[in-house]
């Protein structure tokens, strides 16, 4: 962390910089956030930025060396299987928390990742908002862009992947009652962006193998489906009116295509392997030895927090039924890396965020997403009352 730059950024703050930022998502989007915003963002030196790059470079590396056929095979039931072809994963998230390397520093440990689509546009407009509304922080020498990119080169990127060649008008952002969504307010950044419009999963039309949605009063062709619907939560409401399902063979394009949700997830961590990589298992195939107060356990597709359990013991693990959908992993120790302006620091989680580049043929990192926290949970729908956390970005020493 850049401690002259937290130090003096501390020393200037003032609740009004942050009452400014908040009204001037207000004032974007029609509506206040639905999940906390943090006072700050958070600033990472070059040499934990090296760090961070260097696993994910290693992360990436190992994915290509995966048969994501057979994790298809192993882990998505085949009536859940999409018939169309996966194609490239167009989203990577990978997430590290900032962690006591027990010799007084930092160290990036994986916590999960994700080939799946988050706040790509909200994101951008977070860390100009903090540039905007926040007059102590530096004007040059940190960036919140990787790749070489800045605005207009990001969102020309971003609109490749999710447009491709199609028409604005049929490509729809998809999610389930996106009006009730925590993450609403990206969807709202999505449309001012890119001009494509938010669409219910219940109000789309079928028609054989084609879909449609409807928009004064006109049934327009969808030709590309840019999916923000998480799989656990459709599972989870009964009785859900839809025409279509994720694994139907439809005439559409999948951005990104719905079993690559299931692939790249938990279900790999036991499969990788580096020193910013904690130890995980299957729960149907872990050492006997193992202390369980080390580790985690986790569902294999589940978002946000939901049904992690930080502190398993035997009767637990025994009474779950289908061990193969869960894992154990390694407890890290999160530090508490940003001094605030209260008595207790914050603990950070750092989620790195990819597209696939086809001009290059590569998965390509272009911004980050940051969380910050001060409980065991990293959850920007946590610790309400509490201040200097949540939802955030980070800017890199370049």
């Amino acid at each position: 962390m850049i401690s002259e730059i937290r130090d003096r950024f501390n020393a200037e703050f003032k609740p009004e910089y942050y009452e400014d930022l908040l009204k001037h998502i207000e004032n974007t989007y029609s509506e206040p956030s639905a999940f906390r915003i943090s006072e700050t963002p958070v600033f990472i030196d070059v040499n934990l930025k090296k760090d961070v790059f260097s696993a994910c470079d290693a992360i990436i590396e190992q994915l290509g060396e995966i048969d994501f056929q057979k994790i298809r095979d192993t882990f998505i039931p085949k009536e859940l299987q999409s018939p169309l072809p996966m194609g490239n994963p167009d989203f990577l998230a990978i997430d590290f928390g900032l962690c006591d390397d027990g010799k007084g520093g930092i160290t990036p440990q994986l916590i999960e990742l994700q080939a799946f689509p988050t706040l790509f546009f909200y994101q951008p407009f977070l860390g100009e908002a903090y540039r905007k509304c926040y007059p102590n922080l530096p004007k040059e020498g940190l960036n919140y862009y990787f790749s070489g990119l800045n605005e207009e080169s990001y969102l020309k990127e971003i609109k490749e992947v999710i447009l491709g060649n199609e028409k604005p008008e049929n490509v729809i952002l998809l999610e389930l009652f996106p009006e009730k969504q925590k993450t609403r307010i990206d969807f709202w950044a999505t449309k001012k962006a890119l001009g494509i419009e938010v669409v219910c999963m219940t109000k789309v039309i079928k028609q054989g193998k084609k879909l449609f949605y409807e928009k004064d009063g006109r049934k327009i062709p969808i030709h590309r489906i840019y999916n923000r619907v998480i799989f656990d939560e459709l599972q989870r409401i009964e009785n859900l009116d839809v025409a279509f399902n994720l694994s139907d063979d439809l005439d559409v394009r999948w951005v990104t295509h719905p079993d690559w949700f299931f692939v790249i997830s938990k279900c790999i961590m036991p499969l990788l392997k580096h020193k910013n990589i904690p130890a995980s298992y299957y729960l149907n195939d872990y050492p006997k030895n193992l202390n369980l107060g080390d580790y985690v356990l986790k569902p294999l597709f589940s978002f946000a927090g939901q049904g992690v359990n930080l502190h398993p013991d035997q009767k637990t693990i025994e009474a779950i039924e289908e061990k193969q959908n869960y894992i154990l992993q390694q407890k890290v120790k999160y530090a508490a890396v940003v001094k605030t302006k209260n008595e207790k620091n914050s603990k950070v989680e750092l989620r790195m965020l990819y597209v696939w580049s086809t001009e290059e043929n590569r998965l390509k990192p272009v911004i980050n997403l940051t969380r910050m926290s001060k409980g065991e949970m990293i959850n920007v729908s946590h610790q309400v009352d509490e201040t200097w956390i949540g939802s955030s970005i980070s800017f890199f020493e370049e």
